[in-house]
Parts: structure tokens; C-alpha cells; sequence
């Protein structure tokens, strides 16, 4: 399994890092500059909006399904037809509370008009992930590492056209919206025909059954309530902030969308751990495999980069920032001053919990195959509790600085309880050379970051060097070993 998971993750990373950079870099952030931090603000701000109710679309029953195809592949054709009219039903369901709750809060009617289609983007992206479980769940991780790109392919495309190609006398952020839309449409589409022929049905053969409704949602309603609690502490940043600084929530919420932004890309990688170790967790544990060894492996892979990329972010954060966001039409050179060095500050807080955010993608990941739900709802109540409380107190003095604190603090909370409790369940033997490799490489690279920040070069030069000055110390002290993992890749 570990040459599987290595293999698989190899095309995933590759095929994600040739996308999604371009797409961040190129497209999002043009898209930032070109709308103003304001009016991107706004976006962003009912864009988290939007996710408050995601559960209702999703119910778990995407991670659900990942994990029962998984152990049962005999199940797909059963479900599939069933579990697509559920899912329809969830969306109306979701659309009543999404638009109940922004009438409730007073939204504007220009912001409950870009609600209702970011809602139906999140109905389109919930479907889309749903598909993909099924595509996991039978370790087709090829197929579905081209299907995980093909959204942001297309929206790569259709923004290029809308930003470089005079379509538009002017971009607007509804431009964006509209964009999503196309694009997840064509995914799901798409998605839907490979699945269907998969489970050798068609697809318009849909089937309506209550007991199984019934069935499906009281099995994946832990998964559910997982799901709105993560959600609830990973997304209402913007939005209290958005509603408790008054006139100026929208540009906070903007400035703190700027820096959270690289945070969203960063997790992307992250989360293709999660996505391949789901469906492998799960089909060892039930054929009561030994999964410390790729735990280990993946645990290493995913944190060794994580350090580096984090505190490579926070050495550099007015640096980088700098480089991607622009004096926007009509701001002063002191308030775009104020912003830059603002969100380099958020920046540099929300990139350190990088790495207890890849912990979590770890973690938690086990923890789900194992049906350790309880556990998990209980440690994600406490993260949800513990954000809102801090973002209440921090946010009125400090603004999206606050926040960033509340996320930071959350963040390393909950990964340390998963990996206490991870090593409690699992009867993990204690590995002191690793954790002290660990302890080891944080201040090293620390030191190595700090020292290059003196250096007279560029700080694009420094920065580079940084990077390799970790790289390198990773190898020295075997935290990173290449010969082992191509070993592993070649031999399993």
C-alpha cells in the first residue's frame, strides 16, 4: 500500500502543481487586484457565507461513501442512483437555510443575489465530490486525480478570456461567479459519465426510496455533524469580521482574503493526502493490514514541506505579499501601506498553522477510516468554540490580525488532542529519533530563515536559498530520506 500511496501521490501532486498555481497566482490573484480588496471582500465574505450550511448538501455523505465503497466497491451500483436524488433533495433543503440565514443577518439584495449562485456552486461542488468518492473509493486514483484539476482548468480558460481578451469593457466580481458556475457544470458532467459507466448503470435510471434515504443519512450523520463543525471554525473568520467592524467589514474581510488565500492554496496539497489515505486507510484497517508504516511515510512527507513552506511564508510574509498584491485605483500609497502590512502580518500567522493544519489532514484522515467519529465531533466542537470565543475577543482591537490569531491557536489545539488521541487508540509505538528529527528541523530551519533575511542578496534569492538550506538539512538529518523513498516506490 505505501507504493500505492506513494505512486499515486506522485500524479496527484504533479498534476496539482501544474494547475493550481497558475490558477492562484495567475488568475485569482489578478482577479483580487483587478475588483479591489472592497469588492473582493464582499465576495469573500458571502463566499464563507455560503459554506456555513454545506453540511446540509453534503450530510457526510461524501466521506461516507469513500470509506464504504472502499470496503464494499459491490455497493456502488446500489447506491449511486439513490444517493444522486438525496443529494437533490439536500441542495433544496440547503438553499431554504443558506437564504433563510442572509435574510436573518440583513444581507444586502445585491449580496443575496451573488448568494444564490454561489450556493448553486456549492451544490455543484459537493456533487462533484461526491462522484470523485466513488472514483477513490475504487482506487481509481488516476482517474481521479485528472477529474481533481478539471474545474480549475476550465476556470483557467474562461477567466483568461474574460480578463485578457476584451470580452468585458470591465471585470467584475459577478464575472467570477458566473465563471465557477460554467466550469463546475462542465465537471460534473463529465465526472458523471465515468462514474456511471463504472457502475455499468445509466444515468437517468434514478431512484426514489425513503428507507434508504433514511439509512444512508443515519449512517453518515456523524460524518455530518464533523463536517458543520469543521466548516463553522475554518470559514466564520471572514464573515465576523465582515459583521462586527461595521463599514469597514468588507475591506478587513478583504485584507484577511488576501493572506488567507496562499493559506487555501497550501491546504490544497494538504488535502490530496486526505483524499488517497481515506479510501487505503480504510481498506487496510478492514483487512486488518499494519498502518504505522504509512503513517510514518505520510506523516513525513506532508510535514517536512509544511515547516519549510510555513516559516519560509513568515520570514518573507511583507515580501511575498508585496509581490502579488498591487495599489489598487483610487487607494492612497498610506492606506495601501496599512494593507500590505496588515495582511503580511495575517499572512505570516495563517501560514505557521500550515503545519498543524497538515497534521490534522493526517490524522483526522485515520481517525475517519477507523469510524472514530465520536472522538472527532467532540474535538471539532471544542476547535469551533474556541475560534468564535477568541475571534469575539481579538477581532474588535485587532481586526484581521485577530482572527489570524484565533485560527492559529485553534489550529495547533486540535492537531495536538488528534495525535494524542491517534497514538492512545492505535497503540502506536513511541518513536523518540523522529520526534526528536522534529524538534531538531523547527528551530533549524528557523535559524536558516532568520540568517538569510541578513544575506544582501534579492529576497527573492534569499528566500530561494532558504528553501534549499531546509531542503538540504531535511536530508542531513535522514528526516527526508530520497533513497528510501524511491525504495519504497519501486518496492513497495
Amino acid at each position: 500500500m505505501q507504493r500505492k500511496f506513494l505512486r499515486n501521490l506522485a500524479l496527484l501532486l504533479v498534476l496539482n502543481l501544474l494547475i493550481k498555481p497558475f490558477w492562484i497566482f495567475g488568475i485569482d490573484r489578478t482577479v483580487q487586484n483587478t475588483v479591489g480588496a472592497e469588492e473582493y471582500g464582499f465576495y469573500f465574505a458571502v463566499f464563507n457565507f455560503s459554506f456555513l450550511f454545506y453540511i446540509l448538501l453534503d450530510f457526510g455523505i461524501t466521506t461516507f461513501n469513500n470509506k464504504n465503497i472502499a470496503q464494499n466497491n459491490h455497493l456502488l451500483r446500489k447506491h449511486l442512483s439513490n444517493i444522486i436524488v438525496l443529494k437533490l433533495i439536500l441542495f433544496l433543503v440547503y438553499l431554504v437555510f443558506t437564504l433563510g440565514g442572509a435574510f436573518f443577518i440583513q444581507y444586502s439584495r445585491e449580496q443575496i443575489f451573488i448568494l444564490i449562485f454561489l450556493a448553486v456552486n456549492q451544490f455543484l461542488i459537493s456533487f462533484i465530490l461526491y462522484l470523485r468518492s466513488n472514483l477513490g473509493g475504487l482506487h481509481l486514483f488516476k482517474t481521479d486525480s485528472i477529474i481533481s484539476v478539471l474545474d480549475r482548468t476550465l476556470m483557467i480558460v474562461i477567466c483568461a478570456v474574460l480578463l485578457w481578451g476584451n470580452v468585458v469593457n470591465e471585470f467584475k466580481i459577478q464575472y467570477f461567479v458566473y465563471a465557477q458556475t460554467l466550469s463546475l457544470s462542465i465537471t460534473v458532467l463529465i465526472t458523471s459519465t465515468i462514474v456511471f459507466r463504472k457502475a455499468r448503470t445509466r444515468f437517468l435510471s434514478l431512484n426514489w426510496s425513503m428507507p434508504f434515504f433514511l439509512m444512508i443519512m443515519r449512517q453518515s450523520l456523524p460524518f455530518a455533524v464533523l463536517v458543520l463543525l469543521m466548516t463553522f471554525y475554518n470559514r466564520i473568520d471572514s464573515v465576523m469580521l465582515e459583521r462586527m467592524l461595521g463599514d469597514d467589514g468588507a475591506w478587513y474581510s478583504g485584507i484577511y482574503a488576501s493572506a488567507y488565500r496562499l493559506l487555501d492554496a497550501s491546504n490544497m496539497i494538504a488535502y490530496l493526502f486526505a483524499v488517497l489515505l481515506l479510501p487505503i486507510f480504510a481498506r487496510m484497517l478492514k483487512q486488518k493490514e499494519s498502518i504505522e508504516e504509512l503513517i510514518k511515510l505520510s506523516y513525513t512527507l506532508i510535514i517536512t514541506p509544511a515547516i519549510i513552506i510555513a516559516l519560509a511564508s513568515y520570514f518573507y510574509a511583507e515580501e511575498i505579499m508585496r509581490l502579488l498584491y498591487t495599489i489598487h485605483e483610487g487607494e492612497s500609497l498610506g492606506m495601501f501601506n496599512y494593507r500590505m502590512d496588515h495582511s503580511s502580518k495575517v499572512f505570516g500567522l495563517l501560514m505557521v498553522s500550515f503545519c498543524a493544519i497538515s497534521t490534522m489532514y493526517i490524522f483526522s484522515t485515520l481517525l475517519t477510516a477507523n469510524g472514530n467519529l465520536k472522538y472527532l465531533n467532540i474535538i471539532a466542537l471544542t476547535g469551533m468554540l474556541m475560534n468564535v470565543t477568541l475571534n469575539f475577543i481579538l477581532i474588535p482591537k485587532y481586526q484581521a490580525y485577530g482572527s489570524a490569531v484565533a485560527t492559529l491557536v485553534t489550529q495547533f489545539a486540535i492537531a495536538a488532542i488528534q495525535v494524542v488521541m491517534v497514538c492512545y487508540l492505535f497503540n502506536f509505538r513511541r518513536n523518540y529519533l523522529f520526534l526528536l528529527k522534529i524538534l531538531i528541523f523547527v528551530p533549524a530551519v528557523a535559524g536558516i530563515g532568520y540568517f538569510t533575511t541578513t544575506l544582501e542578496y534579492t529576497w527573492y534569492t534569499n528566500l530561494i536559498l532558504m528553501i534549499a538550506g531546509a531542503g538540504l538539512f531535511s536530508m542531513l538529518i535522514r528526516l527526508l530520506s530520497p533513497r528510501h523513498l524511491f525504495n519504497v516506490s519501486k518496492y513497495g
